[in-house]
């Protein structure tokens, strides 16, 4: 053992060179982050790994489950993880004994303490620590079913849910794992910030002349934000927006209409926190050029071209609602009653009472943002197949080909890939596929039929996915882990649960006690889902039976769009940056609008425009040895600061002095108000 310690110490940098491999990955971005060197007698799957990973996927899984349901929801990334498991990754390296033990009955054997701690080691622990980050999906239909519709779910059923819905991924990842992952073409721009992080981490480097190491820069950087953080995240909440116009016509629905970042179309709104910029829609930093600018087009086209023009002509009465917002109405303007048309006996729709009630009306943006959605569906279909079919289909016939032949096809990351590692036999992923749909079906059909998905239903959407995972996934790879994820869904169900079940009216504003934190916000907006697709159903919402049939036409809408980009691009094959017009990013620019805010939108594109255009281009040597680093240490910053900040104060009540920029507010609160005549609403001016 002391002599596998000695001989990764003599490890420069803890890797070896390759030196006769070429980096020849045909994107910039990697080219100028991610090492074409490896070392593959690294330790990686250690007793350090399990500890630490397995212990950072619970308690962030469990934290992030927690503050959820907040009316401030916290999430920590994986990269406080990252950040916390490298002192304690070295401490174990330091202290364990290096003995070898042996498995009783096995002819297994492990050491407590295999070496240095190695990058491999710290990188599994973070994808670990991923698994607890990411949310589980399906605990939101737990919670809906519980919190809002106040009805009992076996909690194993409910439990198999989340399982399922989470580990099913796995089989489509393994089928189309040639595609999305070996692909050069797929470079999943997010994961770059971490690989930074890493590197900075692990490799020694020496200081520049009159500038600092990217660990010293990522530390200081991180401190920055620490204390920073203080101000917007407690004493000054108020910088989170700002809006200019809001303080100028205090008295004025339209004008705050106008300039509210929180309720408006931001004109002349901005924040201060870092938070604001990366909390909705990620750190800018970390997202193509040419996506960013894909976003911002789209929000224009919507916020500022598309839904002023139908807001003020009324169209599907808009002006009887907020202007921005997720709820539900009926035809008073009121907050839909859903109570009103459910059968208590069978949890359906009860027809004689919806139409003695009301039809169910959506704010403006809100029905176009699903409008929106369907011709994201479509263009993402018909984007792939115009841009990326012949590579695919191309793709396919060289892995196949490799296959028979035992050749290796791809990049320098992936020829290493395979020359150093055994890859993960393809039946692995369809065995958790098949299991995962015998547990999904015995969820639905068992259990008194408690999930109201019939058989079929749930055979649909094997489909659905099976069509959309791969043209979906080719978008998300060009433009922005079994054993965690059942450690991770596991924590978070028994969290959510434990709530569910433990804090009376949770979830209910009007129930709970003043100032009670248990709002739910992003569990209301899944619950306005369920009324329009589960209890009213897209029938009678999308359909001539409904208010919306005309947002159908944004699937041929979506399908048609990227044909002229095609086109143009074929025409003009010199001209590379229309093959960077995409459409579906372009419907989805303003998609997430609500939460998202104006406000979010319009500090998130300057920042991104501002590194990734002008000092990708000036200073593009700093930008590849810093950018990366800068993003991973001001959301560090953030995540850490949040947490002491809630435990240590506001856990306790203690919120700190009461002035006007304590609220978390723009101060637009007439931006809300509908401007309809007859529509009467707290706190609004008569129309």
């Amino acid at each position: 053992m002391a002599a596998v310690a000695e001989e990764h110490a003599n490890h420069k940098l803890g890797i070896t060179d390759d030196n006769d491999e070429i980096d020849d990955n045909p994107i910039e971005q990697v080219r100028l982050t991610v090492s074409i060197h490896d070392d593959p007698t690294q330790p990686v799957l250690t007793f350090r790994t399990w500890v630490l990973g397995l212990g950072s996927c619970v308690l962030l899984a469990f934290v992030n489950e927690f503050f959820g349901y907040r009316t401030n929801p916290l999430g920590i990334s994986s990269v406080a993880a990252q950040i916390v498991t490298l002192p304690l990754g070295k401490i174990m390296a330091a202290t364990l004994p290096t003995k070898s033990i042996h498995v009783p009955f096995t002819k297994w054997s492990f050491s407590f303490n295999p070496g240095p701690f190695s990058m491999k080691e710290h990188a599994l622990i973070t994808i670990l620590a991923g698994c607890g980050s990411s949310g589980v999906y399906a605990i939101g239909i737990v919670t809906i079913v519980k919190a809002f519709y106040h009805r009992t779910i076996n909690p194993i059923a409910a439990y198999m849910l989340a399982i399922s819905t989470q580990m099913l991924g796995y089989g489509w990842a393994g089928i189309f794992r040639k595609f999305l992952v070996d692909s050069p073409y797929m470079w999943w721009p997010s994961n770059l910030v971490q690989v930074s992080l890493f590197r900075a981490f692990h490799e020694k480097e020496r200081r520049p002349r009159g500038g600092q190491t990217r660990l010293q820069f990522f530390f200081l950087v991180f401190v920055a934000s620490f204390v920073y953080y203080t101000i917007p995240g407690y004493f000054f909440q108020g910088l989170s927006a700002i809006s200019i116009v809001c303080l100028i016509w205090k008295n004025s629905i339209t004008a705050q209409q106008i300039g509210s970042g929180m309720y408006g179309l931001g004109l002349g709104s901005f924040s201060l926190d870092w938070n604001a910029v990366s909390g909705f829609l990620g750190s800018p930093l970390a997202v193509p050029g040419f996506a960013i600018i894909n976003v911002l087009v789209g929000y224009v086209l919507v916020l500022y071209i598309a839904i002023p023009i139908l807001y003020w002509n009324n169209v599907y009465d808009a002006k009887k609602f907020p202007f921005i917002s997720s709820s539900t109405f009926d035809n008073t303007g009121a907050k839909y009653n859903v109570t009103r048309i459910l059968n208590e006996k069978n949890f359906d729709i009860d027809l004689n009472s919806y139409n003695n009630y009301s039809k169910l009306h959506l704010s403006l943006i809100f029905a176009l943002n699903y409008g929106l959605s369907f011709a994201n569906l479509t263009a993402t279909l018909s984007h792939v197949a115009l841009f990326h079919g012949k590579k695919i289909w191309s793709l396919w016939k060289k892995t196949t080909r490799a296959a028979t032949k035992g050749e290796n096809e791809g990049d320098v990351h992936t020829r290493i890939m395979k020359k150093n590692y055994e890859e993960v036999p393809e039946w692995w992923f369809v065995t958790i596929l098949a299991l995962m749909i015998v547990m999904s079906l015995v969820a639905c059909e068992g259990f008194g039929r408690q999930l109201q998905l019939p058989w079929w239903g749930f055979l649909l959407s094997l489909v659905i996915a099976l069509v959309f995972t791969l043209p979906i996934g080719v978008i998300q790879a060009t433009t922005n882990m079994l054993v965690g994820t059942i450690v991770a869904s596991t924590v978070h169900f028994s969290t959510a649960w434990w709530l569910l079940t433990s804090i009376r009216n949770i979830c209910d504003e009007t129930l709970l006690p003043e100032g009670s934190p248990w709002t739910c916000p992003s569990d209301t907006v899944f619950y306005n889902a369920s009324i329009i697709w589960g209890v009213v159903g897209p029938q009678r919402m999308f359909t001539k039976d409904g208010l919306y049939p005309e947002l159908n036409w944004f699937f041929l809408i979506g399908a048609l769009a990227p044909v002229p980009v095609w086109l143009l691009a074929r025409q003009f094959p010199n001209h590379k940056w229309i093959e960077l017009i995409n459409m579906p990013i372009i419907f989805t620019g303003a998609g997430g609008i609500p939460p998202v805010r104006a406000v979010n939108y319009i500090m998130w594109g300057i920042v991104g425009i501002f590194f990734n255009f002008f000092v990708y281009r000036k200073f593009k040597a700093w930008w590849a040895r810093y950018t990366y680093i800068l993003s991973a240490a001001l959301d560090a910053g953030i995540a850490f600061t949040g947490v002491l900040l809630y435990f240590a104060l506001q856990n306790y009540d203690i919120y700190g002095p009461k002035w006007w920029g304590l609220e978390a507010d723009d101060h637009c609160p007439l931006a809300r108000c509908p401007t309809a005549p007859g529509v009467v609403v707290h706190g609004c001016p008569a129309t």
